[in-house]
């Protein structure tokens, strides 16, 4: 049996996440300990709200490190399991890296925060826009190769990718997938993430990530635009900076890891959307949630 342990990205928050696992596990309430500590208020926000401050995605990146690694903490005691591979969605990036110890959950939470703060500066609101797109992703590609100001952000199941970048070319590029017979469905989003819009988020943290102290992972965490399994933390900065304009190549990640040996997949943290994903990756795959403590309590293999 190989576990893969898998973390979410933004939208997967709510007000109050975490909080049954803070009262019933030590190492999930010493996470929120961390948190006040590192980010004075934000534990306030995730357990109380409102939704709308805790949605900000100043907020939101580091609230979800937070609530995942507190899971995945909690878990591993309780069980006493560990993982043999690890990927996160875009900022379960940087939740995986935490779980892989290759990342100190204050660095993690510090980053973030910048992560998210630089990204909702990057572009003026109302500047960009985000569509997801149900159909065959070469169609999406070749759709926005020759569109300019939209590209592939999320490949995140087999006829569902994310398209982002400014308004107006999404919105072309909607026009022309659709005349393709694809449904393409703008999201609600506050910026265009995954794009060459997020350049300068990219350039504002490139510098801390190469002053941040990463380790070697304890087990193999793949990257966002490799998908590939990475365990050289020098490669870490470049990939995490990289990781703020590429695509997030989700589909060849689940792909990749059940072609290591992965046979059970892990969703740490709020909300069930890679479990979905992943289903919809490979039908046949077993996925498990663990986002609350009677999760952690029943947990069974």
């Amino acid at each position: 049996m190989k576990i893969a342990a898998l973390f979410p990205g933004q939208g997967s928050h709510s007000v109050g996440m975490g909080a049954d696992l803070t009262a019933a596990f030590p190492e999930a309430a010493e996470v929120y300990t961390q948190v006040e500590h590192v980010l004075p208020g934000l534990r306030a926000v995730i357990e109380q709200g409102p939704l709308e401050d805790l949605t900000l995605t100043a907020n939101q990146q580091p609230a979800l490190v937070a609530a995942s690694v507190a899971a995945y903490r909690a878990w591993r005691a309780h069980t006493g399991l560990t993982p043999a591979f690890a990927a996160g969605h875009s900022l379960g990036e940087y939740s995986a890296l935490v779980a892989a110890d290759a990342l100190s959950l204050g660095d993690a939470l510090r980053l973030t925060r910048q992560r998210g703060e630089l990204m909702q500066a990057a572009v003026p609101v109302g500047a960009g826009a985000m569509s997801a797109v149900m159909g065959d992703p070469a169609i999406v590609a070749e759709v926005c190769a020759g569109t300019e100001g939209a590209q592939p952000a999320n490949f995140n199941a087999p006829t569902q990718t994310v398209i982002s970048g400014t308004k107006g070319g999404v919105d072309a590029a909607n026009a022309a997938l659709k005349a393709r017979g694809l449904k393409a469905i703008p999201l609600k989003v506050s910026a265009p993430f995954h794009c060459p819009l997020m350049a300068p988020a990219a350039a504002g943290l490139a510098p801390d990530l190469q002053t941040t102290a990463f380790a070697p992972p304890a087990f193999p965490v793949y990257a966002n635009v490799t998908a590939q399994p990475n365990t050289d933390p020098t490669a870490l900065p470049g990939l995490l900076t990289e990781q703020i304009t590429g695509a997030v190549r989700w589909v060849e990640t689940i792909q990749a890891l059940a072609a290591a040996g992965a046979d059970v997949f892990i969703e740490f943290g709020p909300g069930t959307v890679l479990t979905g994903l992943v289903k919809r990756i490979l039908p046949n795959a077993r996925t498990i949630n663990v986002g609350t403590a009677a999760q952690v309590q029943d947990f069974t293999l």
